[in-house]
């Protein structure tokens, strides 16, 4: 009896002690959508394929030298609903995101408390009008505390966008093909929907066969 009273004694202060999801509404600054895109040529890929090799080798495809991604103990790829990764950024220290939505062609992160961001970032595949191959990452966040906005403002903008666009060409390449010209970056600010509050979990965008779409900024899906 007093085995198992310990040991549960041990998981419940674990689990106060674990970090929470970091809702972009607790951090500080504008909000801001970022997005890193580009068309994938030459890849027989299908979107649900490029997004279950970003769930298996998601690892392998930031630079580590400006973001290195590893696996807490007991996670192991592919990645899995509710499953964190640590993330060791330059400048920034360790700190860790957890899975919060995966659909076929697209899966969604939280950034945990601790990360210099507040928000969720996702990423997907899909065919857009013309019938080419895109990939897109999105997120939607603002910094996590006054400090940290002006770290970004001096020198983390930059040392984020050379993260994205470099995961952008790293997965085409995985899929056996390249980029067509330059890593697209896009940039603006957005209002709170109820995702940003933590009240819902949703991508940042919806990945169909169209085009990148925002997602209904106020209903789950």
């Amino acid at each position: 009896m007093t085995d198992t009273t310990d040991a549960l004694s041990e998981q419940e202060n674990s689990s106060i002690d674990r970090p929470t999801v970091l809702p972009a509404s607790e951090g500080a600054g504008p909000l801001i959508q970022r997005d890193y895109w580009g068309v994938i040529e030459g890849s027989r890929c299908t979107p649900e394929e490029i997004v279950r090799k970003v769930l298996t080798d998601f690892h392998e495809f930031s630079p580590d030298w400006l973001a290195h991604f590893s696996y807490p103990e007991g996670v192991t790829p592919p990645l899995k609903l509710n499953d964190r990764l640590k993330v060791h950024i330059r400048g920034a220290g360790e700190s860790e995101v957890q899975m919060t939505d995966i659909e076929e062609r697209s899966l969604t992160m939280r950034t945990i408390e601790g990360h210099p961001e507040a928000g969720r970032i996702s990423f997907g595949a899909y065919w857009d009008r013309a019938g080419r191959l895109k990939f897109r990452i999105r997120s939607i966040a603002r910094s996590s505390d006054p400090i940290r906005l002006v770290g970004y403002q001096l020198f983390g903008k930059a040392l984020q966008s050379g993260v994205w666009t470099t995961f952008v060409r790293r997965v085409a390449e995985a899929c056996g093909g390249h980029i067509h010209g330059d890593v697209h970056v896009e940039e603006k600010t957005v209002e709170d929907t109820l995702a940003d509050e933590g009240e819902i979990d949703t991508p940042t965008f919806v990945s169909d066969r169209e085009e990148a779409r925002p997602v209904d900024p106020n209903v789950a899906s």
